[in-house]
């Protein structure tokens, strides 16, 4: 075993933290409690085990003294992982707390620890045999982290005690923050697509139904505008999604051109940018005056609107955005408007468009809506280190 070698050779005599997020999602959610912790205690050793091929990319690139796979949730292997790891605190992140682990864990008289916790109105660990099944994994916990009290309350109905959960807020706002001060826009992508003298639309992680929506609302808005420039960034840019991307901007009259084109000519600037690649996006919302977050027109779930608001971009969303939060909180600051239709969309752009003083003022809105919910990570951070010697 992997992790046997590494506690032979690099194991030290200190505190050891052992997070354990599966997935993509617990990954993000526990990087900046990562990072708050070693600021705070850098005498601290950190393993990070995950269970999604995913997540794996992920953990290369977090502050941790080892990561890994952790098998799946078997007492046995578990047993092996412990006795290597010897660890002084078990941290799961968001919600994914795995029952065999915990038992393993308070069997040593480990404390386990629960950060970023949060729990969708409609998440299948609400359900009648999911909470059986959970809820002594969730009792086991010493301390829960929520993002919020509503989270807090669903954390309890899991099998949570009360006295052991605290609102510390959601880390991903310290994530996105640190990336957006991070930017360099003298770089590409941002330095390539920089100095156009109008207006700019950045609509992010589309898929074909949001599309159907931006793409005639554009070209509407650029027989006002036409000086109105739009990025579009599909969620997964496959060959028949730019493509069928392409023919609808052709029938609407919109110019385009790929990403990836402009990075060989320049010269090749159109109205519309289409971004063939992944993973520069939270990049090119510093590029926006406004910005279309995709996923609300659909089912596939709303993406992300902390990038854009970090930049200071308002945000236009489509109508199924119940399960994120931040969305709703971001509306009521001012900072995001939600549409139902093409005209909704068009008639939300064009106020920003027209109107400076009201492009401004979502634009302050969203911006100090992420301001305002800083140092989560370190709160979470925090926390774990109440049950840490020294």
């Amino acid at each position: 075993m992997r992790l046997e070698r590494w506690s032979r050779e690099e194991r030290r005599d200190v505190p050891l933290v052992w997070f354990h997020a599966p997935s993509v999602g617990e990954g993000l959610q526990a990087q900046p409690v990562i990072e708050a912790l070693r600021d705070l205690r850098p005498d601290v050793q950190i393993f990070y085990s995950f269970f999604s091929p995913s997540a794996e990319q992920i953990a290369g690139r977090l502050p941790v003294h080892f990561a890994d796979y952790l098998p799946f949730d078997v007492v046995g292997d578990l047993m092996r992982a412990m006795e290597a790891v010897r660890p002084d605190a078990v941290v799961f992140s968001k919600l994914d707390v795995w029952p065999n682990l915990t038992r393993v864990a308070s069997w040593r008289a480990v404390p386990l620890l629960l950060v970023n916790g949060t729990v969708a109105p409609t998440s299948s660990r609400r359900r009648w045999l999911s909470r059986r099944v959970l809820r002594p994994a969730y009792a086991r916990l010493d301390a829960a982290g929520a993002i919020s009290a509503e989270d807090g309350i669903r954390l309890l109905e899991l099998g949570a005690e009360a006295g052991r959960i605290e609102v510390t807020g959601d880390a991903r706002f310290d994530q996105v923050w640190k990336r957006a001060q991070g930017l360099d826009a003298a770089k590409p992508p941002v330095a390539l697509l920089s100095g156009h003298e109008g207006l700019t639309l950045v609509a992010g992680s589309t898929w074909p139904e949001c599309e159907r929506h931006v793409v005639p609302a554009l070209a509407r808005l650029r027989r006002r505008r036409p000086d109105l420039r739009a990025i579009i960034a599909p969620h997964e840019p496959t060959v028949d999604h730019l493509r069928r991307l392409e023919a609808h901007l052709e029938m609407d009259g919109l110019g385009h051109v790929r990403l990836s084109r402009l990075e060989r000519d320049p010269n090749e600037m159109r109205e519309v940018v289409i971004v063939d690649s992944v993973g520069i996006l939270g990049e090119l919302y510093a590029l926006a005056d406004m910005a279309y977050v995709g996923g609300g027109f659909g089912r596939r779930g709303l993406h992300s609107v902390l990038e854009p608001a970090a930049l200071g971009a308002p945000v236009v969303i489509g109508p199924r955005h119940a399960n994120a939060r931040e969305a709703g909180e971001l509306i009521e600051r001012g900072g995001a408007a939600a549409v139902t239709s093409t005209e909704e969309l068009e008639a939300a752009l064009r106020r920003w468009v027209e109107e400076l003083s009201a492009r401004e003022q979502a634009a302050a809105a969203a911006l100090s809506y992420v301001q305002a919910n800083l140092g989560a990570g370190r709160r979470n951070a925090e926390l774990i280190c109440r049950y840490l010697p020294g």
